[in-house]
């Protein structure tokens, strides 16, 4: 029986090969080196460890495997960027996707300088490139454009690629390691000074009372102060002479010498502040506190009724309808400003101040059910799946190249993912999805590829390392290394990049879901993560392009 599982065929053997492997490539990523751990790594070289001993599996499952676990690795990763990567696009799209196009140029140079110089077969390099650059789509595109040009295949292709490949994941870990000592980075000081610098925006809402002294402001309604300032601030409590606080709604009407209770985005607040009065010392728990007596309430409701999902805060009239204001909203932990065209996502937590009773017809109408989060959104997973393997199927015809080029199973799914977490609500689509959920749906994704790879390199992998394929290992780590120290240095020195922008760039500009898994796992933030699929579409597009040239001008 036991023999069945190690060395068999059945689908027993299949799950138990790839719980070992997944299983003692996690352990074995816990262990630290030197004060440096490989993380998930691991699991690809004792996937080889276990081909090279013939416990593989049929090529026909790992491929399927390998496919899926690299879907479900790089959705995942869309849905969490999709919201900061439009705006990360405006700001450093250009500089970003420069700096990968940048590696690119320089592994085809050093390609072309190791062919030419070591008498090695530019097609055999190509192989090697892909590998060494860790693109499957590449060598797929390289094996059939040479079959399509000479109606054959070219086996040292694909070998080129199996040996390179696992020295391409740890040479670009390693250089990412070795940029980081060379830029003498601390990965938390680091994250401390962008906030500082206001490079990563979290805009908490502050918190603010006035007095009322400015004339142009006596007598105006709340709707007339929100369109005179053009500025996202939400008056939530006025407080006039002798009387008690009141719930501020758009028709509320202030005057001078009334108290007001404002929220606004940290940056804004001085010109609020200006605009209305004066500031004074009083609380929010002062206001709480004088609030009591007039049955004044603040609670914070879960938005958990899928038909609220995409709508705008504005539309649900809830000023005028239930007499009650929302302050703030707060989304994965962060507070946004309540203004009226923020759209509400299941999970976000509005506070609302009022009566005790129009709080629930309130929490009613949102839902307020922290039950309803736990149920998992799997259709609108699926449907994302679906439209993005879509995506990824349709060709792309570019002049003076014979074959068509597509995004394949990894680009199509990571565009959709970004495109539904981002504009899916508009649609009533719900992808809402728990953290915990995301992550073990992330590890599961890159955990079942790298076992599916490192058991289908394992077989030949040493056979070629002796017929002296051992030397494209050591043109494959040159073909990683070289582009990324040297581009990484002119990001960080020239471009003024962040460096979890730069190491979320770099692990982009090698379409390495390993090294973004790396580099996520040791960053405090999800820069890496929106810079990582900011360059992904076009160097994924590149990639592909590049390896059919090099073919069509090897022939």
């Amino acid at each position: 029986m036991f023999t069945e599982l190690l060395f068999g065929s059945s689908t027993a053997h299949i799950i138990f090969i790839l719980a070992v492997t997944i299983a003692l490539g996690t352990l074995l990523g816990k262990v630290k080196i030197g004060g440096i751990t490989l993380g998930v790594t691991w699991i690809l070289f004792v996937g080889i460890a276990l081909g090279h001993f013939k416990m593989g599996i049929d090529p026909k499952v790992l491929g399927f495997v390998k496919e899926f676990g690299l879907i479900l690795f790089i959705y995942s990763v869309g849905m969490q960027v999709g919201p900061g990567f439009f705006s990360s696009l405006k700001q450093n799209g250009l500089k970003l996707n420069m700096l990968s196009l940048g590696v690119i140029l320089a592994g085809i140079l050093v390609t072309c300088l190791v062919a030419a110089l070591s008498g090695t077969s530019l097609i055999t390099m190509t192989g090697v490139m892909s590998g060494a650059v860790t693109n499957t789509p590449a060598l797929g595109s390289a094996q059939q454009t040479y079959l399509d040009t000479m109606g054959s295949n070219e086996p040292s292709i694909a070998l080129g690629y199996a040996v390179a490949y696992p020295l391409g994941v740890i040479g670009l870990i390693l250089s990412l390691i070795l940029l980081r000592r060379i830029f003498r980075v601390d990965p938390v000081k680091e994250d401390e000074r962008l906030h500082k610098e206001h490079v990563i925006e979290t805009h908490d809402p502050d918190r603010t009372t006035v007095v009322i002294t400015n004339p142009q402001v006596d007598g105006r309604r709340v709707h007339e102060l929100a369109r005179l300032m053009n500025r996202p601030f939400v008056i939530s409590r006025v407080l006039k002479e002798g009387g008690e606080p009141i719930v501020a709604d758009a028709q509320t009407v202030v005057g001078l010498n009334d108290k007001v209770f404002f929220v606004s985005d940290s940056r804004d607040t001085e010109a609020v502040v200006a605009f209305l009065g004066r500031q004074i010392d009083m609380p929010q728990e002062e206001w709480d506190r004088q609030s009591r007596n007039t049955e004044l309430v603040s609670r914070r409701i879960l938005v958990t009724r899928s038909s609220i999902n995409g709508k705008q805060l504005g539309s649900l009239q809830l000023r005028n309808n239930y007499k009650v204001n929302v302050t703030r909203v707060n989304r994965s932990g962060v507070d946004l400003i309540a203004s009226p065209s923020l759209e509400l996502l299941l999970g976000d937590r509005l506070t609302v101040v009022g009566s005790e009773n129009s709080i629930q017809e309130v929490s009613g109408l949102l839902g307020n059910s922290s039950k309803r989060l736990l149920e998992p959104n799997i259709i609108p997973m699926f449907v994302g799946i679906l439209l993005g393997v879509v995506v990824g199927m349709i060709p792309f015809h570019i002049s003076g190249i014979p074959l068509p080029v597509k995004l394949g199973l990894a680009g199509g799914p990571l565009i959709v993912a970004i495109l539904l977490s981002r504009f899916g609500a508009r649609f009533h689509l719900v992808t809402y999805t728990t953290i915990s959920a995301s992550l073990m749906l992330r590890e599961i994704g890159i955990s079942l590829f790298l076992a599916a790879v490192g058991l289908s390199a394992g077989p030949e992998f040493i056979s070629t390392l002796q017929g002296g394929g051992y030397v494209w290992v050591g043109y494959g780590f040159l073909i990683t290394v070289i582009p990324i120290l040297i581009m990484g240095i002119v990001g960080r020195w020239v471009f003024k990049l962040n460096y979890f922008a730069l190491m979320g760039t770099l692990a982009g500009s090698m379409t390495n879901p390993i090294a973004l898994s790396f580099v996520t796992s040791n960053s405090p933030n999800d820069i890496p993560a929106v810079s990582y699929s900011t360059v992904y579409p076009l160097t994924m597009f590149l990639r592909v392009v590049s390896a059919q040239i090099l073919v069509l001008a090897a022939l």
